[in-house]
């Protein structure tokens, strides 16, 4: 049973006795998979689609996950999400595409034909109403009954530039289950932010296995060594977490350990670092902001770099924030939001949905399940663009082999450890993921939060540890039943 003195209803497969040991078979066994499917996805709220993918009244787009199938849709009353099923003999009513195909994203306007099913012909309007039965006299007048025959709704709500379903009519809200961190996010206006591009891949991996690769910044010295080179000294023995904390990129309050370089060789250190986390990434560090960071002057700041680099890097905010207002961008005040709403290079939302912000842009990760040891991973670049100055919605995402050398250079290193961990899991003697208390305590929390789900535990006392995930990227292993 989960080890809470909130309880739980049921036993957990392979449950976490040890929070500094994840058990190996969660990663690959078809029954804790199933129980994933039971217990946790009806019960959380998902990601569906970004809400610039839904512009007109009658556009919809379905949603697939661990086999259920939504549609949302925007109608005259705002966003509304169905479940994609016909009435009359269960076929979807629109889309039915699998994810993780080249055709992943099915999408279209319903405001003038409406939902037709494709076997039988039965209609639905935008707001999930019956309008037409195919041959009304061939059946009973108890089978025609408007509740029986229009759409079943599926709870959403609109946060974040997201539409978020959730098959539980009874969790708390998107923010009540993110707490502090949906508000961080708020004053950074991440719902003001647009998609440039979208790439999605099959990864032959275990969700699970996918997120945990960024959960912590611990791997970028093996995994991305460009990234580690312009930083060396963050990851050391004795390592101190709080400067470690922040390195892979973040700018709000970063502190590093520069020894033998100049002030000017220190800010070009940085300068180099941020083009490296833009490469090809876009969101992560927009080039615009690349391009802004390069022009802050650092004639006049001090001469000790590690008192100069952060001097510098509030320039950068501040030059940042002030060029693209200039351009119309709805940029927040990047100094003002560091202080009071302060949010970490990587920012978790649970259970499948990563925020990687920076400067003003951000990189979007979404994680979904095909089976035990396969899941479908895309990347968003996300950025702000002037009013009426947004480029098209992007519907779908790029589909490409895992391996292909179209993706940015950082998750390419990061594909190429994921599914070799898969593999390794299975090994003879291979018991426990063995986390460090200090740097991985996001995998661990994550993962016992899951178990709360498949136990059954309430879902207040759900949500009240799903908020100790905001800010806890390469964070320790917290006591979350307290």
């Amino acid at each position: 049973m989960l080890k809470t003195p909130e309880g739980g209803v049921r036993s957990v497969p392979f449950p976490i006795e040890d929070p500094e040991r994840i058990p190996a078979q969660r990663y690959y066994d078809q029954a804790f998979y199933d129980a994933e499917v039971e217990h946790l996805w009806p019960h959380v709220w998902q990601m569906a689609c970004r809400e610039e993918q839904l512009p007109e009244v009658g556009d919809w787009i379905e949603y697939e996950n661990v086999g259920k199938s939504v549609i949302v849709v925007r109608t005259t009353s705002g966003i509304k999400a169905f479940h994609n099923a016909c009435r009359h003999r269960g076929v979807p009513i629109a889309g039915g595409t699998t994810i993780g195909s080249s055709h992943a994203t099915a999408h279209g306007n319903c405001a003038k034909s409406g939902f037709v099913c494709p076997f039988h012909g039965w209609r639905w309007n935008m707001d999930g109403e019956n309008t037409l039965v195919y041959g009304k006299h061939l059946f009973s007048e108890k089978q025609l009954k408007a509740e029986d025959i229009n759409l079943i709704p599926c709870r959403t709500e609109v946060w974040g530039g997201c539409v978020w379903i959730n098959h539980d009519d009874d969790a708390p809200s998107v923010k009540e289950s993110l707490g502090p961190v949906a508000d961080r996010l708020e004053a950074h206006n991440v719902q003001h932010l647009k998609a440039e591009w979208c790439y999605g891949t099959v990864l032959p991996a275990n969700w699970k296995i996918a997120m945990e690769a960024f959960m912590e910044g611990y791997h970028v010295m093996q995994t991305h060594p460009q990234l580690h080179h312009p930083m060396e000294g963050i990851y050391h023995d004795p390592f101190d977490p709080e400067v470690a904390r922040r390195s892979e990129g973040s700018a709000n309050a970063r502190r590093v350990a520069i020894d033998g370089v100049t002030t000017r060789q220190a800010v070009e250190m940085q300068i180099h670092h941020l083009g490296l986390l833009s490469n090809g990434m876009a969101g992560m560090v927009h080039p615009k902001e690349v391009e802004i960071a390069s022009e802050v002057p650092h004639a006049d700041l001090s001469d000790d770099p590690n008192v100069a680099v952060p001097q510098w890097y509030g320039r950068v905010m501040q030059r940042v924030t002030e060029r693209l207002r200039e351009r119309g961008e709805p940029v927040p005040d990047l100094l003002q939001v560091a202080q009071t709403a302060p949010i970490n290079a990587v920012e978790f939302l649970f259970p499948h949905y990563f925020l990687l912000p920076i400067f003003s842009s951000m990189s979007a990760y979404r994680i979904r399940p095909l089976g035990p040891e396969s899941c479908f991973f895309e990347i968003w670049s996300l950025t702000f663009f002037p009013e009426g100055q947004e480029p098209e919605p992007v519907m779908e995402p790029t589909v490409l082999p895992f391996d292909s050398p179209d993706f940015p250079p950082i998750p390419r290193q990061d594909y190429s450890n994921i599914p070799l961990q898969q593999k390794g899991l299975q090994a003879k003697g291979f018991e426990f993921m063995r986390l460090s208390k200090d740097m991985e305590g996001l995998i661990s929390n994550f993962q016992r939060i899951l178990d709360g789900y498949l136990a059954g535990a309430p879902q207040e006392a759900l949500a009240r540890a799903q908020h100790q995930l905001g800010g806890n990227f390469d964070g320790p292993i917290l006591e979350l039943w307290s």
